[in-house]
Formats: structure tokens, sequence, C-alpha cells
């Protein structure tokens, strides 16, 4: 195919081709590769994608014109085995070797003047798997909603997020998968829903779901492993999109903190108010600088980067919910210190209490996983996209295994920067089982939302990177961590948290059996005990900020 579009500009007319060229790769395999460059073979900064995803050419190409109407050359590479590219598609396998090839062939070519790379999600990862072998002409990298740490965007301590990789494995198999979703992600044992639902065969998805543990050799070795190290390798100018409702956004942050001084020299960190596809994830607060433009930004970067040879800003820039407005720094703003709430089930009700409760409480509940707690308001959901964000929860003690702890009205604003905590004595009379944490504002017409979720189990505790051993009715302590957020609760709200052992599909079902979660056949009921107060004193903790 070849053909052009003839642009006008305020010098001109310009033309503008867009060809398609079968790209060979070093062992032969043919890429399919459309470029939009200028038709008189004008050197131009180049900017650069690569694709799996035939759902998007359209949005792709219409974003090359744009960029193309404005200074730039345009390349779109599908990988291998996807729209119309040659070879066989394994997700994640050949993005280094072909990305490279990709790149080595723009940097010979007496067209391109200079090469910025982009993308989001997978797009991003085809641009992370360069970053320590970059040639000469590649000048910078506009990469979002994607995390180098891929054990993070997989696992919470031995909870698989299913609603992310489950699901993308199903839109990914490399045939239609027309499985019901939700019965695929509770199909037991899950190391067959391939084979015995799916009608397909995909070993990386067993890989997946069979190595739960961060220290097993799947995820320190090959490709995840040098994947994780790549944020250490940054030296073109680079930025970092995020979302706090993004589920790659923990993994992100991991990358991030990893990084050298030189290489965050180099990167702007940048986190708004959204989901993975930039939507606004708490709609029900104030977002009039939301700015939450797909293109804009990519374009303004790479506009000075390599068109009028200035250096981007780095350092970080944070919008904070609630508060509806962006801050930026050198560096993460250090909280100013952190307010505990002590959990309580005496006989006032359960209560968070802002000092240690004397008397020694519990408060039970059965976990049936046949009927697990439904995901609404999440931070790690793909395919329930509608679940992510923070959403209008269900009143206190919605079900009987739910726990709801609810403060006392705050006197005043309270600011939350950094990762929520919570730090609980908990039993069971399973071998293992799960713990799952919801903070909410409720606000002071009794109306909730949420503002973060974490979850555990007896086999990790949150402080553990493989599987440890459990004795039921032993009070252990466990640590629930959340994700970092910036939230702005206002005077006269009171926090609320939810205990309960399930939120499905955000996270897969705990069987309450030990063992691989993917491997179990079975499951059964559990008996749930949360301690508060005495020598079991059960807190949350909250990082909080003060500005001036």
């Amino acid at each position: 195919m070849n053909k052009s579009v003839e642009l006008t500009h305020s010098e001109g007319k310009e033309v503008l081709l867009q060809t398609e060229e079968m790209l060979p790769m070093p062992d032969g395999v043919r890429l399919r590769t459309i470029i939009v460059r200028p038709k008189a073979g004008t050197a131009r900064p180049v900017l650069v994608q690569r694709s799996p995803y035939a759902f998007s050419e359209t949005y792709n190409l219409e974003q090359g014109l744009e960029l193309a109407r404005r200074g730039f050359s345009y390349v779109l590479q599908f990988c291998r085995g996807t729209c119309g590219s040659e070879g066989k598609w394994e997700p994640n396998v050949n993005e280094r070797e072909d990305g490279l090839a990709l790149l080595r062939w723009l940097n010979e070519q007496p067209w391109v003047e200079s090469i910025g790379y982009f993308g989001e999600s997978y797009l991003a990862l085809t641009g992370w798997v360069l970053m320590d072998a970059l040639p000469e002409k590649v000048k910078g990298m506009y990469l979002g909603v994607y995390g180098t740490d891929r054990h993070c965007s997989a696992y919470q301590d031995g909870l698989f997020r299913q609603d992310i990789l489950t699901s993308w494995a199903m839109e990914n198999a490399g045939k239609p998968v027309t499985a019901d979703y939700l019965a695929s992600c509770a199909y037991l044992p899950q190391v067959r829903v391939d084979r015995d639902l799916w009608d397909a065969d995909l070993p990386w998805y067993r890989d997946w779901i069979t190595h739960p543990d961060r220290d097993d050799a799947y995820w320190q070795q090959g490709f995840w492993a040098m994947l994780r190290e790549m944020p250490k390798k940054v030296r073109v100018p680079l930025v970092i999109e995020e979302g706090w409702y993004d589920h790659h956004l923990g993994s992100s942050l991991s990358g991030w903190r990893s990084m050298d001084e030189e290489s965050r020299s180099r990167c702007l960190l940048r986190i708004g108010a959204w989901k993975h596809m930039k939507q606004p994830a708490a709609e029900w607060q104030p977002c009039g600088h939301l700015e939450n433009d797909s293109f804009v930004p990519v374009y303004e970067f790479f506009k000075a980067l390599l068109l009028d040879k200035k250096t981007p800003p780095h350092g970080v820039q944070l919008y904070t919910i609630g508060a509806d407005e962006w801050n930026s720094g050198e560096v993460w703003p250090s909280p100013a210190g952190e307010i505990n709430f002590w959990l309580d089930a005496g006989t006032e009700g359960k209560r968070l209490l802002t000092a240690p409760p004397q008397n020694s409480t519990r408060a039970d509940y059965v976990y049936d996983p046949a009927n697990p707690v439904p995901s609404h308001g999440t931070e790690s959901c793909l395919k329930s996209m509608s679940e992510v964000g923070s959403l209008l929860q269900p009143g206190p003690d919605y079900r009987a295994d739910v726990l709801s702890f609810m403060s006392e009205p705050l006197e005043q604003d309270l600011t939350i920067l950094g990762n929520i905590s919570a730090d609980l004595f908990v039993s069971s009379d399973a071998e293992d089982t799960a713990f799952v944490m919801k903070v909410c504002e409720v606000l002071p017409d009794g109306s909730a939302y949420n503002i973060r979720t974490a979850a555990t189990t007896l086999a990790y505790r949150g402080h553990s990177t493989t599987r440890q051993s459990y004795q039921p009715g032993e009070v252990v302590p466990i640590r629930l961590d959340a994700w970092d957020i910036a939230w702005k609760v206002k005077r006269g709200s009171r926090i609320r948290v939810d205990i309960t052992s399930s939120d499905f599909p955000q996270y897969s079902v705990h069987s309450n059996f030990a063992g691989v979660w993917a491997e179990q056949k079975q499951q059964k009921k559990a008996a749930q005990t949360v301690c508060c107060g005495g020598g079991h004193a059960s807190v949350v903790s909250i990082p909080f900020f003060t500005s001036g």
C-alpha cells in the first residue's frame, strides 16, 4: 500500500506519504510497519509505537497523522503474529529483539533526524524492554500506565489479579475465546482453564498463575528479571505517566523507586486521578483540573525535546483527589506523619479510635469462597472497568462477611499522601485464607466512597516473599499495604474501614486451602476472627501531608 495525504500548513502545502512495509527482522520474520513522513524526504524527528492491538489501529494512525501535521514523522509497527505481521504471537517474548531491530533500522535512515518512543500499556512495555540498548538517535520516551515489576502487577501476597490478567489472556489467546468470563475466573483448578474452557493452550498464562512467590526463579530470571531492571538503565529523558486507579500503578512506582539518582534526574513521574485509559476515577469529587488528555502531553513533551531542543522537566507531578489540584516538585513529598486508627469491637459497636483500646475484643465472620464479595470500587481491574475508581459503597456491614469499623467525624481536613497500611491480629480455622481491607471516606450525609483497598493471605501475611505455614486457630499479625494515593478527606467526614476475605474478580478467590492457588480443586468455608485491643491491638495507619 502506498498513498499520500495533502496537508495545508501556514507556510504552504506539504505532501505526506503514508506507506506500509513488511520490515524484515533478523530472523527473517516480516513485521507490518506503517510510516507517515514528508514526500520530500526531509529529515524530521520520528515518533515510534509498537502494538499488538488491532482494535486501536485506527486511533493510533489518527494520532500519528496529527503528529505528522505538527512537524514529526510517525512509525507504527505491529508485534509479530498480530495485525498482519508474520510469525507467532507470544506475548512479551519477541518485543526486545524486534523493537531494537526497528530502532536500529530507523537510526540508519536519512529521513530520520531523531527518534522519540511512546505508548501506553503493552505499547509502553515494548519501549521499556529497549531502555538499555537505545541507538544514538533515540532522544526520549513517554511511557504510560505500565510497570516493570511484573510480579507486583500480577500478585498481591498470593492473590492473583484476575480481572487484569485472566481477562487479558482470554482476549489475547491468539484465537476467539467465547467462554464466560466470570465462570473462567472461578474455574477449578484454574491451571486447566485454558484447555478445558477456552479450547486453547497458553503455557504463558499457566506460568503466571502457578508462580505466586516473588522469589521464584520465574520472576527472578529471564525476561521478567530483565524488565524489572530497566528503570535503572534510563539514560534519556523519560515521562512515566500513571493513574491513581490504574492497575499498573504499584508496579510503576516500584520501578520508579528502584531508579538510581542519574536515571531519576532524567525522569518525570506524573500521576493523575485516572483509570487505565485516562477515564476519570473519582467523578463524585471536583475534577475541573483533571488534565487527562492522551495526546497533548505527549506532543508537548516531544515538541520541547525534539523540535525546540529544550530539556524537558523532571521530578514529580501529583494530582490530589478532593483538592482538585496538581502539586509539582523535584522529589516525592515526604509525609508530615501518620494518623492511627485503632480497631475496636466493644459494646459500642465496631469503631475506629485514635488511641489503642485497653480491653481485648474480637469480631467474627464466616467466609464462603462460593459466595465472594463482588469487586466494587477497585484499583487493579481491567475487564470490569465499570467497577474501577472511587464509587459509592453499600452501607456499613452490608454483608455478614463484611466488618465495618467507623471513626468519629474529622475535626479538620486530612490530606493523605502515601500508602495506607493496616497491622491486624487475626485467626482462622483454615490452613490458609485471605483478608481484604477497604478504606472509605464517609460524607456527612452518610454516603461512603472507597479510597483504597489492600489484601494479604496467612501464607504471606504482608511481609513474606515466599509461602509460610499457618496453624489453624493461631492468632498472628498480618500486614496489609495499599498502593499510594493523594486524597483530601474533608473536615466532617468519617473514615470507614471494611474487613472481609474476598474482592472478586479484582483478586482471585481464596479456596481456604494451603498451596498454589491455581492448583486448588476444591473450596471450603472458613471462620475468621479479627482481634482488637489489649495485647492484640489492630491498627490502620494513614500517612498525611501538610502544605506550606
